[in-house]
């Protein structure tokens, strides 16, 4: 629990200021107005009729006028890099794991509780998966480049075995509770390393709030199984 409250904590807020500077100047720059402020080239524009937009400036500092094209080129640039990629790639095999393993509570299962878990889960991730799919077809990867599938998904933190996964299918009842409740807590931890790990690194804005959703989740699934455990 407290691993996964630092991660939410630490993580969520390092997204929170990113996301937030990047929406501050996106917002001042797509505030396009028909007057003019200041002198420049945008002022000058905007007294011949030209749109203008008014990127506000820095705490103590004046908002300037920019035109259109100069705003374009202020945008900040959250292109995909490779921690990117690799981590939409390697997640969505990892929800899909935690598909195959809620999809047996129904018929396992012995209490309600894990069942609605599971159902929770499933409900979860399975439009997690469609939107990193569709991420990746906005977004493919370079060409010549390995676009993060040379990564052995088995490796990847908290992915179960294929034994545990095997005994987890042969289970029922109370034994499948205990086993499903410990496995994908383990999982779930995984991909909160995982999603910290992108958090650090990445670059793409659509990445980092899927991460940031996924922490925010995954930790109140983690609190939620441990207390039934």
């Amino acid at each position: 629990m407290d691993m996964a409250k630092d991660l939410r904590g630490r993580e969520a807020l390092r997204a929170l200021v990113r996301r937030s500077a990047a929406a501050v100047a996106t917002a001042g720059l797509l505030l396009t107005l028909a007057g003019c402020q200041g002198g420049d080239e945008g002022a000058d524009r905007a007294a011949d009729g030209g749109a203008v937009v008014v990127a506000p400036g820095r705490p103590g500092e004046k908002a300037r006028t920019l035109t259109p094209e100069q705003a374009a080129k202020a945008k900040p640039d959250d292109s995909p890099n490779a921690a990117d990629r690799a981590y939409v790639q390697r997640m969505i095999e990892h929800h899909r794991q935690a598909l195959t393993m809620s999809a047996l509570a129904p018929e396992r299962a012995g209490a309600d509780g894990v069942k609605r878990l599971a159902e929770r889960i499933s409900a979860a991730q399975r439009p997690e998966i469609g939107a990193m799919e569709k991420w990746l077809t906005v977004h493919p990867a370079p060409s010549g480049g390995s676009g993060g599938h040379d990564h052995d998904h088995a490796a990847m933190p908290g992915m179960a075995t294929e034994p545990q996964l095997e005994e987890l299918t042969g289970a029922r009842g109370a034994d499948f509770d205990r086993l499903f409740l410990t496995l994908m807590t383990a999982h779930h931890e995984g991909a909160l390393k995982m999603a910290g790990e992108v958090l650090a690194a990445g670059n793409n804005v659509a990445v980092e709030e899927m991460a940031t959703e996924v922490v925010a989740t995954q930790s109140a699934e983690i609190h939620r199984m441990r207390a039934m455990g």
